[in-house]
Parts: structure tokens; sequence; C-alpha cells
């Protein structure tokens, strides 16, 4: 059996470390969050959320799961949302991929793999509704890359069609949803442009009323 003493050991150093940079930083922390951002991403160990964007512990909101997916059926996702955007007041929610994540590539697979093929289903009929494009693609490494890009703005989408995102907006609140994917290769964040701040340019489908507003 591995033995994970090493991590309490790095625990214990890198605090020494934080308080001799900083002495009121764990003090400060443990008073309040403030957060502008709600990160959602990968679950990816190799894509660290706030040490990629070089921010402290307090400085963002973070919920990962396989493939950075935004169920509308993923109550932990949704309750994470609501709590960022009611109760911390997060200006921003950015949706995170990374290239050559296993999870994408996984959909694009059919080999049967378990309970995370209901999971990755709604990237299945990404690439399903983009069938023609993404097969074009010869290089298959672009491809499976093409597709994280493309699921990533599609999750930009599932978040502006929440009642949570929309309430906001009809607040008056302050809010923005964004699309990035990050390079492994590189460490750079690519924006994919894809950021909506408002329910307008969603189908009128998808924008929902209040019950006693629906008139």
């Amino acid at each position: 059996m591995a033995d994970i003493s090493p991590l309490l050991e790095s625990n214990r150093k890198w605090a020494a470390n934080k308080l001799r940079a900083d002495p009121g930083f764990f003090e400060r922390l443990a008073h309040q969050q403030n957060p502008d951002y709600l990160w959602i991403g990968c679950a990816d160990s190799r894509v660290p959320a706030t040490e990629i964007v070089n921010l402290d512990p307090g400085e963002m909101f973070v919920h990962r799961n396989v493939a950075n997916l935004v169920h509308p059926g993923d109550m932990n996702c949704l309750a994470v949302l609501q709590f960022a955007i009611e109760f911390l007041k997060v200006k921003h929610v950015i949706v995170t991929g990374h290239y050559g994540c296993g999870g994408v590539r996984a959909a694009m697979q059919s080999e049967q793999l378990g309970l995370i093929d209901h999971w990755l289903q709604p990237i299945r009929d990404i690439y399903q509704k983009n069938k023609t494009d993404l097969q074009a693609i010869v290089d298959e490494y672009k491809r499976l890359n093409a597709l994280c890009e493309m699921n990533v703005r599609e999750q930009v989408q599932n978040l502006a069609k929440t009642t949570i995102v929309q309430n906001a907006w009809r607040r008056g609140q302050e809010l923005s949803l964004h699309g990035w994917v990050y390079g492994l290769s590189n460490g750079l964040v690519r924006d994919l442009g894809a950021t909506v701040n408002s329910p307008d340019k969603l189908d009128e489908i998808f924008r929902t009323h209040p019950k006693d507003a629906a008139g």
C-alpha cells in the first residue's frame, strides 16, 4: 500500500510557506470566501483549476467532474451553481475543458465502459449532431480536440438554460458564462468566444419564466 504521509508533510510545508509570505493569510481565509469566479472543469488530475490561473484559495469556487459536463439532472453541479450565484454572487462561470480529454475520447468509442457510459451520453449526442464535420477531420487527435471544444460550447449553453442562471439575469445580477479549453502540452488556456451574458440568444423554448410571471 502506498504511503500517503508525504502529502501531510507537503501540507505542513505549504502552510508554513504561506504564513511566511503572508502571516494573516489563513485568518482572512477562515472568515469568508468572496470569489468572483465559478470554475466548472474536468476532474483530470493534470488540470488544477486555481493553479492554472494563478489564484489563491478563496478566489475561485470550483466544481469538477469527468469531461466537465453540465447535466440538467446533476443535483451536485446544480447545487454548486446555485450556491455560487445566489449566495457567493460570482460574476463569471467558466466551463473549462482540456485538449486530449480522456472522457471525451471514451465517448467517441463504442466499447462499453460501465456506469461512465451513461454519464458521457451527452458527448455522444454532440458527436452525432456534428458527425459530418468531425468525420471530415482526418487526424484522430485533432478530431478529439474539436469535440472537446464542441463539448465546452454545449455545456455553456446548458448553463444558460438553467433557471438558476436565468433568474440571476432576470434579477439584474451581473453574470457571464464562458467557455475555455486548456492545453496540457503548453499550459495555456484558450477562450473559445462562447461567452453568454443574457438569455437573448437562447431559443424561445429555453427562456423560462417563474410561474407567476408567465403571463
